[in-house]
C-alpha cells in the first residue's frame, strides 16, 4: 500500500539537524513548518516553534529531554491539529533527535494524523548513540505511517574517503530529492531506506554504491520495492538511462522497480528508495530488538527523566 500525502501538510523539524531539514522541506513542499528543540540555536526566528526547557540543566539526558518534552505535548498536539499530513525530520544520531521523535511520533498518532518520517542514523563509531537511535527508530517505525531511513554509516562504509561533512551534506541532499518527490511518486507505507552514492561518479558506478548502502542496511530478499531517482536525468543519454534500468529491474524484482527522472540538477547520480519487510540491521542497535515483540514486554511510554521535586528527608 502506498503513502497519501494530502494538505494541509505540517513539516516539524527536531534539534539542530532535523530543523534545518524541515526548513528545506517547507521551502520544496510549500507547506507550514514547526521546529521543536531544547536549544534556542536551533530556533530560527521567522518559523513558528516550541522550545523544550530542561531547566537549569545545561547537558542534559537523552532520557530528561523527552520527559521534557512530554510536558509540552499539549501544545504539540495544538499545533498539528489543523493539518491532514505530519513529515517529521529527525535525526537520531543526535541527542535531541532521539530524544523527541519518540514523544512527537506518538503524539501524531493518537491524533490520527497521516505521519511520513524521515529518520538519519549514526556512524558505526558514534558507540555512544547506537542504542539510542535503535530504540527511537523502533518507536518511530510502530508510530509512522510511513518510515524512511538514512544510515550514515553505510553510506561512509561505501565510501571511506569521504569526510563526516561530506557524507552529512550527500545525505542531506538524499534526503531533499525524496521530499521533492512525495506528491509525484508512490512511496510504501512501510519502512523505506535510502541508498546513494557520492558525486562526480558514473551512473553505473552510482548504482553500484546506491545498492552496496542498501544491502549494508537489510538482506537482498527483505526489499520488496525500489524506486530509482535519475538525478540530473535531462542530461544523461537515454541510452544509459536505459541500461541502469535494466540492471537494477534484472536486482530487484522487475515488476516492482519504477524510475523517476524529475530532477533537473546539473551533477548527475542515483539515488534508490526500497521499501523493506523484515529485520534491518537496525533492530540489533537494541540488543532486545530481536525478541518478537509478542514476547516482549515494553512501556508504553519510552524511558525518560522528569523532576517529581520530591521533598525527602533523610531518615538518621
Amino acid at each position: 500500500m502506498s503513502f497519501q500525502v494530502k494538505e494541509p501538510i505540517l513539516v516539524i523539524g527536531l534539534g539542530g539537524i532535523g530543523s534545518k531539514l524541515a526548513t528545506d522541506a517547507k521551502n520544496s513542499l510549500n507547506s507550514d513548518c514547526l521546529i521543536v528543540s531544547n536549544d534556542v540555536k536551533d530556533i530560527p526566528k521567522d518559523i513558528p516553534s516550541l522550545h523544550v526547557t530542561t531547566n537549569s540543566v545545561i547537558n542534559p539526558s537523552v532520557q530528561l529531554i523527552r520527559g521534557s518534552t512530554y510536558e509540552i505535548s499539549d501544545e504539540i498536539k495544538a499545533k498539528i491539529s489543523e493539518y491532514s499530513t505530519v513529515i517529521l525530520m529527525s535525526n537520531l544520531a543526535g541527542k535531541a533527535g532521539s530524544a523527541m521523535a519518540p514523544v512527537v511520533s506518538e503524539i501524531c498518532n493518537e491524533a490520527d494524523a497521516e505521519l511520513i518520517s524521515f529518520a538519519i542514523m549514526p556512524f558505526k563509531y558514534e558507540k555512544n548513540k547506537i542504542f539510542h537511535s535503535g530504540v527511537s527508530l523502533k518507536r518511530l517505525r510502530a508510530n509512522s505511517k510511513c518510515t524512511i531511513v538514512l544510515d550514515n554509516d553505510s553510506l561512509l562504509e561505501s565510501n571511506p574517503d569521504l569526510s563526516t561533512k561530506a557524507c552529512y551534506d550527500i545525505a542531506n541532499s538524499a534526503l531533499m530529492h525524496v521530499v521533492e518527490s512525495l506528491g509525484k511518486s508512490e512511496i510504501s507505507s512501510e519502512t523505506n531506506i535510502i541508498s546513494t552514492s557520492k558525486d562526480g561518479q558514473t551512473m553505473e558506478d552510482s548504482l553500484r554504491d546506491s545498492l552496496k548502502m542498501l544491502y549494508g542496511n537489510a538482506p537482498p530478499n527483505s526489499v520488496k520495492r525500489s524506486m530509482l531517482y535519475v538525478v540530473g536525468g535531462s542530461n544523461i543519454p537515454t541510452g544509459v538511462i536505459n541500461s541502469i534500468t535494466n540492471l537494477s529491474a534484472g536486482i530487484v524484482n522487475e515488476s516492482n522497480s519504477q524510475i523517476d527522472m524529475t530532477s533537473n540538477a546539473n551533477d548527475s547520480k542515483i539515488i534508490m528508495l526500497s521499501s523493506i519487510q523484515g529485520m534491518t540491521k537496525f533492530d540489533n542497535y537494541d540488543p532486545l530488538g530481536a525478541i518478537p515483540q509478542e514476547n516482549t514486554l515494553d512501556w508504553d511510554t519510552p524511558d525518560c527523566s522528569i523532576d517529581c521535586e520530591l521533598d525527602l528527608y533523610q531518615l538518621e
